[in-house]
């Protein structure tokens, strides 16, 4: 597939119909909207909310806490506003380069697509890192190394045989970590507010931790404001809507049905999640060290808790990565469609999957985990702060992307009741998503926990942009778009 000029991409928008066959890259339309949601979930619901959220709390305080996931559900919605309509209109697999390389420009689109592929290949080795660490919980007599080769072996199987396996096997491994949280919501809120028969001694009733020793706001607004970077990071994983557009079925319907489901859905649980832990523990007692979901099911007396939460952990670090090999194996494709990557990256099995962009992707995830196993703490630090400057970057030009397509399709005399599915309040939308986009990136030049995701990722970005201009030239590329 080539690239398009802006205009002949609105002029495709306006003709966009829901289809059911195979794509023109030979990827199965085989996704319904139950498994886009469920990938959405999945790739959102991991170990930010498990574990992040401890930080969360300890650092911004109960309230500040509660207060930064509401920003963080704010901004995920305005992307997502944004991406519903690009998706719709260009119904395509590994879409996030597509977007920016037909609104902005070529070399945005190849720098957005490596960028992206670059922070869910360097996640996969530390989700099936802390995956075998955890699992010496039950089996301490087994090297980690061995369980990150069977999780790996087996994300790498359910992959490998089709797109609808792998929609299947994330709808049930999402499940379970939708009814972790369920769980948590409607028992920790029913402790509040009264009824906790298990628990042992006395349980705090709702609102009594929120009003804190050092006041609402124990480290001040500015810890609100550090935390709104994590709680970014957090929420990574709801643009993968837009990775399995290619192989959806009815794009025109699903896609957009799934995008509301998928933004209700993540508010419900996150804020709702974050408030009853906030309400449940005392802010100074919130260990990063564990988890705050086994704390409150260990407050409430439920036997094995440990357990049961190191078990929906490990399923969550593991959809996590499933979500990430998904992802990268359509990036690399893209890219290979696009001219962009070597061409053996679009080889396609008779069911439809990019191969050898599997493959690929999966020995990116081995090396990074090699490296999380053997580098210092330090080296690990910066490589997972890379991931959210990434998922920060992509999200910047998802919604830059739209801005540029609105504009130009009513510039060029678009009719946009034509549009399937149109983002509301135009152009609020984009401009406040990118403004608060550019704040998070600002924001964490004064995070020294934070600081080396800039210092290696804006040096990254610069270099996609000199290789895509060096290899390809500036009049090749624009001769390319409008030639497609």
């Amino acid at each position: 597939m080539g690239l398009s000029s802006p205009t002949e991409a609105e002029a495709s928008a306006t003709e966009a119909q829901p289809q059911t066959g195979a794509s023109q890259t030979g990827l199965r339309r085989s996704m319904e909207a139950r498994h886009l949601v469920m990938i959405a979930m999945g790739g959102v619901i991991g170990s930010g909310l498990f574990v992040s959220s401890g930080y969360t709390i300890a650092t911004a305080g109960p309230l500040g806490a509660v207060i930064a996931y509401l920003i963080g559900a704010v901004v995920v919605y305005l992307v997502m506003a944004c991406l519903g309509e690009l998706a719709v209109a260009f119904p395509v697999s590994g879409a996030f380069h597509i977007y920016a390389a037909r609104t902005i420009g070529p070399a945005t689109g190849f720098a957005t697509a490596w960028l992206y592929w670059l922070c869910w290949a360097v996640a996969l080795g530390s989700e099936f890192t802390a995956a075998g660490l955890l699992m010496q919980r039950w089996f301490p007599g087994v090297d980690v190394w061995i369980w990150c080769f069977v999780f790996a072996t087996v994300l790498f199987t359910l992959n490998a045989i089709s797109s609808r396996v792998f929609g299947e096997s994330e709808f049930w491994f999402a499940l379970i970590k939708v009814a972790a949280v369920v769980g948590l919501i409607i028992l920790g809120g029913a402790a509040l507010a009264g009824f906790h028969p298990l628990a042992a001694g006395g349980y705090p009733s709702f609102g009594e931790n929120f009003s804190t020793p050092d006041g609402l706001f124990p480290n001040g607004f500015t810890g609100v404001f550090v935390t709104c970077l994590a709680v970014f990071y957090a929420f990574s994983g709801s643009e993968l809507i837009g990775v399995a557009a290619g192989e959806t079925a009815n794009p025109g319907a699903n896609i957009p049905k799934a995008m509301r489901t998928t933004v209700i859905r993540l508010m419900i649980f996150f804020v709702g999640a974050i408030v009853v832990i906030a309400a449940t523990i005392p802010y100074e007692k919130v260990s990063v060290d564990e988890s705050p979901f086994v704390t409150v099911f260990s407050m409430l007396g439920i036997p094995y808790a440990a357990d049961i939460m190191n078990f929906v952990i490990i399923t969550a670090l593991l959809s996590a990565g499933n979500c990430g090999l998904f992802s990268c194996a359509r990036m690399l494709f893209s890219l290979a469609d696009e001219g962009h990557a070597p061409k053996a990256f679009r080889k396609l099995t008779k069911r439809g999957i990019p191969m050898v962009a599997l493959c690929v992707s999966m020995l990116g995830g081995l090396a990074s985990l090699i490296s999380s196993v053997v580098a210092p703490a330090t080296v690990y630090l910066v490589l997972v702060s890379v991931a959210g400057f990434a998922t920060v970057g992509v999200w910047m030009s998802i919604v830059a992307s739209h801005f540029i397509y609105r504009r130009t399709f009513i510039k060029n005399g678009g009719d946009l009741s034509t549009l399937p599915y149109r983002a509301p309040l135009f152009p609020l939308v984009p401009i406040l998503a990118f403004a608060l986009c550019v704040v998070s990136l600002i924001g964490i030049a004064f995070d020294p926990n934070q600081v080396a995701a800039l210092l290696f990722g804006v040096p990254f970005v610069g270099a996609c942009y000199a290789i895509f201009y060096f290899k390809y030239g500036r009049r090749r590329s624009l001769k390319k778009a409008i030639d497609a």
